[in-house]
């Protein structure tokens, strides 16, 4: 193999479109790999554990550049490398149209003076977690509320956020909140709904995305969706956010229903959450992934009969193929979202009380992976947005003949990865050609009004050779009946 490593000095690009440009580069003939990232003591750690030598004196304002290449690609596919990452970060960095030009507005510098100039009610944060305190107390100062993207965010400082922003009549959405949608707007990872009448509080991304898409499918539309971080039902943080989202909403003369989706919350934050309903007009249904609680198609078939609508037959591509028989007991979940992982766990437990944390190679159990967890991100984009993990965890679990299905979720909308068919399709497919008896299963969250296009994207997964399901829990126990039904 053959290394280059190079540091722009104070050259700056923001951490996503260092993630795309490196997963660009890795994927060039002759690349074996390559990171460019700025050069943070976390980001530098990431490369020399990849085997680069960095250069001692690199900052955290220089950009670190990290390409390998095998010795028989030669100095021609290096070459070719560099020159496809100077053009990967011009694009990245050419201004939008007019900009600088004789009369255009200088940008705005701080979120106080931004907030001065438009007729705007929040402030959506994506700046390093440990950073974002100061910037979201000047957008609560200017009176804004704040949805916090970034996560990593110290836990005195979103308790005291979440404070500042009661006494203001405001609220603080996250940190870590990836979806919210605001009078029908989405912002982050958000799904094309219709508009309607039910709002959403949200302690769960994919969780709400689920809800949502599951009730635009039964022809009822969602105006809100307020996400309020993971961590805001945990006994420190005690439900702030989610207490004032409830009131917004239940304030909202459009708003009929709310739901409240969760990770699993501290039992004595679900009863505080739980008396503030019960003092609401409007009428709330809980969605939370724990024993003896409805799962998430649970939920919002219990918004639709409080509506007053039918509850459909969930949508569901079936695959033509059918595995042959094999010696494959176990079950493999491999979740890019967290709160549909842990929604299939609960599931399997009440439905068959398997032992999902065995390990050992006598015993390996049915798993189930988030890889959006933390420890898998450090220093990569989400599986929404980078499946490479995945990819890799799909072709594993495929070369082990004891795993006998395999459990995905695909999770579509704005910001997710363009079209995850093109990637995931073809993985399976080779998976199930090599293992006949392997059988696969695809949770998809979706809408048809996604940038991917749902039935597009079912479509490629069942020609690949999955059972595809627009429920999480549909997905769930037809995985977990497939493989009680395989022989012994």
């Amino acid at each position: 193999m053959r290394d280059w490593v190079e540091v722009r000095r104070g050259a700056y690009h923001d951490s996503v479109t260092l993630m795309r440009v490196s997963r660009s580069l890795s994927e060039r003939p002759g690349v074996a790999g390559a990171m460019v990232a700025m050069g943070t003591e976390l980001n530098r750690e990431i490369v020399e554990g990849m085997g680069f030598e960095v250069p001692a004196d690199a900052g955290a304002d220089d950009l670190v550049v990290a390409i390998r290449v095998a010795d028989a690609a030669g100095g021609g596919e290096l070459d070719a490398a560099r020159e496809a990452l100077d053009g990967l970060l011009r694009d990245a960095s050419r201004p939008p149209a007019g900009a600088g030009l004789l009369g255009a507005p200088v940008p705005a510098r701080t979120t106080g003076s931004a907030a001065a100039r438009a007729d705007a009610t929040v402030a959506l944060l994506s700046v390093p977690g440990p950073h974002v305190f100061p910037e979201a107390m000047d957008a609560l100062d200017a009176g804004l509320n704040v949805m916090i993207f970034s996560d990593n965010v110290p836990l005195d400082q979103e308790i005291a956020l979440k404070e500042a922003a009661a006494r203001r009549g405001l609220i603080v959405m996250g940190p870590d909140c990836g979806t919210a949608v605001i009078g029908g707007a989405g912002l982050g990872f958000a799904n094309a709904v219709r508009p309607g009448p039910v709002g959403i509080v949200a302690a769960s991304g994919t969780g709400a995305q689920q809800l949502m898409c599951l009730l635009d499918a039964a022809g009822v539309g969602v105006d809100h969706v307020l996400g309020v971080g993971g961590r805001d039902l945990s006994p420190e943080v005690s439900g702030r956010s989610a207490l004032s989202a409830l009131a917004a909403l239940d304030a909202d003369p459009g708003t009929e229903l709310i739901v409240l989706v969760s990770k699993p919350p501290a039992p004595q934050v679900a009863d505080l959450i739980r008396e503030a309903a019960r003092r609401l007009d409007t009428p709330v249904v809980f969605a939370l992934p724990m024993p003896g609680e409805d799962d998430i198609t649970q939920a919002a078939e219990k918004a639709l009969r409080a509506l007053g609508r039918p509850v459909p037959r969930w949508p569901r591509w079936a695959a033509e193929r059918r595995p042959e028989p094999g010696s494959g007991r176990t079950l493999r979940g491999l979740f890019a979202g967290g709160t549909l992982r842990d929604e299939a766990e609960m599931i399997a437990r009440g439905a068959l009380g398997w032992d999902l944390e065995a390990r050992d190679a006598e015993a390996p159990g049915h798993r189930f992976t988030d890889f959006g967890d933390d420890a898998y991100t450090r220093g990569r984009a989400h599986p929404m947005i980078d499946p490479t993990l995945r990819l890799e965890a799909v072709r594993e679990a495929a070369s082990d003949p004891g795993v006998g299905v395999l459990l995905l979720d695909v999770v579509l909308g704005y910001g997710a990865e363009p079209d995850p068919a093109a990637s995931l399709a073809p993985a399976i497919a080779e998976a199930v050609k090599d293992r006949p008896d392997l059988a696969v299963a695809v949770s998809l969250c979706g809408t048809p009004a996604d940038p991917q296009g749902r039935d597009r994207q079912a479509a490629a997964l069942r020609g690949a050779g999955a059972d595809v399901f627009a429920s999480n829990a549909e997905a769930t126990r037809h995985a977990l009946a497939t493989v009680e039904g395989m022989p012994g």
